[in-house]
């Protein structure tokens, strides 16, 4: 049975003895306070999962100790002892945020189903909790893998316009991300909370997509033996997310821009049209402009879902996230199929850097996962890699027998972090410029917005690069021993006139 830590305030000293007992009789913890001083001590000394107090005690009133735990203890639910008489009372600190309220004198299955009622219904807040942190972390925008300039600025345009309800359309070649993508932005708006639902209108049949966009009613074809609710209807109050919707018909193209327009449906059969509450995200990897001149997409339509064009750059001109990505899927892959002790040298690095991806982010990934699985050694070598990838250079072994640095930045045997990479890329900007942050971002071609939320996300500060640019070159003039007074000069914090 569950733990849980109950208070009972109650000045009654029978009322008080009898309730303890049936609390601990069903398997909790319980402790007992005749005023509102003692309960607060109680409080103060130990978390409580549940307090039941009188409305009338000897020194300040229930509602008085219930505002307390409101302000200051909110994870502690209250429960409030009432007499026939006072149930209007009672019902007024239920506005104030009891829980519930019990009747004198309380029966003993009144008091476990409520106790085992408010454990769950917390339990199930704490769970909605985990999974919205889950959520949060999986698709917030800093969880789209790769820093490079055209990435960061497609994520800043996202984020901007991710709180509002425009209608975005998302342009880029197959395996890119797209509903990766879409789904930051409905995680990060108002209606997070509401559904993501996800139409794919490349691969519904041409036949089943009106029913499964727009739902039917009974009889209205052959095979209708029952109302539907079709995905938008579903999705109302959240997004509608219409992937590759070049490939949508384009007779069923004018019932979307209604959908589009004047946000209505009208199902199958049915007379009339409803209203809907949802957010348009779209996604393709056609030329809709050429869709549009070939007649083959609606021109009205494709206007009403480029308010907010968004392009994702294909891999291979992505090539300094490809490292970044290698090396994230890589240990993704490890931890999955349990190859902890497998490393990949970096300098087969230079293999999938400098091939083309037409698969994109996709491919590499189900490629990495692959090498993985066949690697038959604790080092993936080139023999593992297939033959696409053995067909571009390795990297060449510098003097001294080090391996090459495709990413011009330290990379330890057995490979970096994403985390690592994109850390040591923005120090070394920093570095470079001492600390001004324009022309650092100017560098890495971000905007300065961006870059202050990754100096943040990483903790870099300002004196620990000092020190890290004064080691280093101590390290190249031992003789000097340490920088002269004013080396490092402050760099700006804001931008330059």
């Amino acid at each position: 049975m569950t733990t849980a830590r109950i208070l009972i305030v109650e000045d009654d000293e029978s009322l008080r003895r009898v309730t303890q007992a049936q609390i601990e009789r069903a398997g909790y913890e319980a402790s007992a306070a005749i005023d509102v001083a003692q309960a607060l001590e109680a409080l103060h000394r130990l978390p409580h999962d549940l307090v039941i107090t009188d409305l009338n005690l000897p020194d300040l009133s229930g509602m008085d100790l219930l505002k307390h735990i409101r302000a200051h203890f909110p994870e502690t639910a209250v429960v409030i002892f009432t007499a026939f008489g006072t149930i209007e009372t009672a019902v007024e600190a239920i506005k104030l945020g009891a829980y519930d309220y019990l009747t004198k004198p309380v029966h003993p299955d009144e008091l476990r189903a409520l106790i085992a009622r408010l454990l769950e219904h917390r339990s199930l807040i704490e769970e909605v909790r985990i999974l919205r942190s889950t959520i949060d972390r999986k698709f917030g925008f800093e969880n789209i893998i790769g820093s490079s300039g055209s990435l960061l600025r497609v994520l800043d345009a996202a984020a901007s316009v991710a709180h509002t309800d425009a209608t975005v359309l998302i342009r880029g070649e197959t395996g890119t991300g797209k509903e990766l993508l879409a789904k930051a932005i409905h995680f990060n708006s108002p209606r997070r909370d509401r559904p993501f639902v996800v139409i794919s209108c490349g691969s519904i049949p041409r036949e089943l997509l009106e029913s499964e966009l727009f739902g039917h009613i009974k009889g209205s074809f052959t095979g209708a033996f029952s109302h539907k609710k079709g995905k938008v209807e579903i999705a109302d109050g959240g997004t509608v997310f219409l992937d590759e919707i070049g490939e949508m018909p384009l007779d069923l193209q004018v019932r979307v821009l209604r959908l589009v327009q004047e946000h209505e449906i009208e199902k199958i059969g049915a007379t009339n049209t409803q209203k809907v509450n949802v957010r348009i995200l779209a996604a393709t990897h056609r030329n809709l402009e050429n869709r549009v001149a070939e007649g083959l997409f609606r021109e009205d339509l494709y206007y009403r879902l480029a308010v907010i064009p968004l392009t994702i750059p294909p891999l291979r001109d992505r090539k300094d996230d490809i490292p970044i990505l290698v090396s994230e899927f890589f240990e993704r892959s490890k931890r999955k199929h349990q190859k902890p002790g497998l490393s990949l040298p970096p300098r087969l690095m230079s293999c999938f850097v400098n091939y083309r991806w037409p698969g994109n982010i996709r491919e590499l990934e189900n490629l990495v996962e692959r090498i993985v699985l066949l690697s038959r050694s604790d080092e993936v070598t080139e023999s593992d890699l297939p033959e696409n990838l053995r067909s571009a250079p390795l990297a060449e072994e510098p003097a001294g027998g080090e391996p090459g640095n495709v990413l011009r930045i330290p990379v330890e045997t057995g490979g970096m972090s994403l985390e690592a990479v994109e850390r040591e890329m923005i120090v070394q900007a920093l570095c470079k410029f001492d600390w001004n942050q324009t022309q650092a971002a100017r560098h890495l071609d971000i905007s300065r917005k961006t870059l202050m939320y990754r100096i943040a996300k990483h903790g870099i500060e300002r004196d620990a690069l000092a020190n890290r640019a004064k080691r280093k070159v101590g390290e190249e003039n031992p003789e000097d021993g340490k920088l002269e007074d004013g080396k490092l000069e402050d760099g700006k914090l804001e931008d330059e006139a």
